[in-house]
């Protein structure tokens, strides 16, 4: 660590999602010291970091020895094997959901995590925005729950748009956009045990969520709607009514400072946070399996005649 106990955080990434809210929140974080950029690409990373007073690398391993954790704002198939190097090194982890694209290196990060013994969180926007936090809380303390439904139509592969990016085209909603609300719902409704998934056209993703305890509740993503249509719903019901979630945020610093300060408090302490990479491999896990599922059906494999 740096003087005073502060954390030493690096930046992996050099990306718009890393400028313009990973490097701006760790910059203006209390109890750390942003103290390096990494990116494959040296000008980006010697831009970004200069701009923060921060070391740019491009050398992994030489990045990691000039800091105590790192937050990732990267690919999350980049981000899976880089967090594990990471672990291994005895970083703690500020983890980009989902924190992989299949379950295998998923279950591989976390047992870098475990053994390692360092201290991970998955920055799930709306799990560290106050208002959803405090919605949650009423909700579940309100209890009677039954179900729920979540509907986020975005428009992040439109051509002027900076999250258009190759993972985002090849992946679509279901592994940018659904893992927020698959989180979301497993806070709201008990951990999720069973996922019925289905497409529609393009990246259009329909999921049903089968919680412990007998909630259901549904899910639909895409990341090609028009602009108009552009919007964010999530409800929670059962005996008090419907019960409507906050809008997302659109001051996301504002939740990673959250999300921050929380993975401080965890390495000092040596506990676990309730949103650590276990629990962004249990979000995976339904992914996965819904994928598996519109994969058979587009194939053939699960055909049904009607």
């Amino acid at each position: 660590m740096s003087g005073g106990g502060r954390l030493r955080f690096g930046l992996a990434g050099t990306g718009y999602w890393a400028r313009t809210v990973h490097a701006e929140a760790l910059a203006s974080a209390r109890d750390l010291t942003f103290a390096a950029v990494w990116g494959r690409n040296a000008e980006s990373a010697t831009r970004l970091a200069a701009s923060h007073g921060a070391a740019a690398f491009t050398d992994f391993d030489a990045f990691l020895a000039s800091v105590d954790a790192v937050a990732f704002a990267v690919p999350p198939d980049v981000q899976a094997g880089l967090a594990a190097r990471a672990a291994a090194a005895g970083r703690h982890v500020l983890l980009e959901k989902p924190i992989a694209l299949g379950l295998e290196a998923a279950d591989a990060l976390v047992r870098c995590v475990d053994e390692a013994g360092v201290a991970s969180v998955v920055f799930f926007t709306v799990l560290f925005q106050s208002d959803v936090r405090a919605w949650l809380r009423d909700a579940t303390t309100i209890g009677g729950l039954a179900g729920g439904h979540a509907t986020w139509l975005g428009t992040a592969l439109a051509e002027a748009s900076p999250f258009n990016t190759p993972w985002r085209r090849e992946h679509g909603g279901l592994w940018d956009l659904a893992p927020h609300l698959v989180a979301l719902l497993w806070v709201g409704l008990g951990p999720v045990r069973q996922v019925t998934s289905d497409r529609g056209a393009g990246d259009l993703t329909h999921l049903i969520l089968h919680h412990e305890g007998g909630a259901s509740s549904t899910v639909t993503v895409t990341l090609q709607a028009a602009e108009a249509a552009e919007s964010f719903e999530v409800g929670l019901w059962g005996t008090a009514g419907l019960l409507r979630a906050p809008a997302e945020t659109d001051r996301p610093g504002d939740a990673l400072l959250c999300a921050l300060a929380e993975l401080v408090e965890c390495a000092r302490r040596g506990t676990p946070h309730e949103r650590d990479a276990r629990f962004g491999r249990d979000v995976v896990r339904v992914l996965a399996d819904a994928q598996r599922q519109i994969d058979a059906r587009a194939s053939g494999a699960d055909a049904t005649v009607c």
